[in-house]
């Protein structure tokens, strides 16, 4: 591996936000969680953690209001990290987060997409500084695998 690292220590940084990556999930078909080729690494969808063992399922705009949706998002990105410190040995080979998209399970009114993947963004920006700033897009969709209120995908830099 490279011997350039990121300038900020993601791990460290966790710890001081008081984070704790859940267990890497496994993936839900047949397909792997991350690709790397080159300098590029590719994540599948990755959906909200589960909290205090009990898997999120439902609709934003339903069972889920923007504000909730905001903190679900935030724990589809710990699954998210969780899967890249796997694949990776370490979030400090991450070079930067170059593009991330939400897959939002949500009722046919529902319009507050953009908070929602706040919850996402700003967490990857108090980990990686602008390092974590990123392009993104978010889509409302009918329904996702297994019912979950919504899916995060990342395309990103490695050293």
């Amino acid at each position: 591996m490279n011997e350039l690292v990121n300038k900020f220590e993601p791990e460290s940084r966790l710890r001081e936000l008081g984070i704790v990556l859940p267990p890497v999930s496994a993936p839900a078909g047949n397909y792997v969680s991350v690709v790397r080729t080159g300098n590029l690494v590719f994540s599948s969808g990755k959906a909200p953690a589960a909290m205090n063992g009990i898997v999120p399922k439902g609709k934003l705009g339903r069972e889920y209001n923007s504000a909730e949706g905001y903190q679900l998002a935030r724990l589809a990105c710990l699954d998210l990290l969780a899967s890249l410190a796997k694949e990776l040995g370490s979030l400090k080979h991450i070079a930067r987060f170059i593009e991330l998209h939400g897959s939002l399970n949500t009722t046919a009114d529902f319009e507050d997409h953009a908070r929602v993947l706040d919850g996402a963004s700003d967490l990857l920006v108090e980990i990686f500084g602008e390092n974590g700033l990123h392009v993104r897009s978010v889509i409302g969709v009918h329904s996702l695998r297994n019912g979950v209120p919504l899916t995060l995908k990342a395309t990103l830099e490695v050293y």
